[in-house]
């Protein structure tokens, strides 16, 4: 699924992110969902996640989906 459409994130979900940090290099980090920052449902460079372990990124990929 596409992580750049709000309607296909939810908590819960393990997915990449690439965290602001990582932009430039594009590294990916795997976390689970937690909350979903961005308001709209369409973002060209990936829907702003918090993951459960407090960092902040946006989807690169989902992983899993129930």
């Amino acid at each position: 699924m596409d992580g750049r459409y709000r309607k296909n994130i939810r908590p819960g979900l393990q997915v990449e992110v690439v965290l602001k940090a990582d932009q430039r290099s594009g590294t990916r980090t795997p976390g689970v969902v937690q909350s979903i920052l961005t308001k709209s449902e369409f973002h060209p460079h990936g829907i702003k996640v918090r993951l459960e372990d407090g960092s902040v990124g946006r989807v690169a990929e989902i992983l899993q989906d129930d």
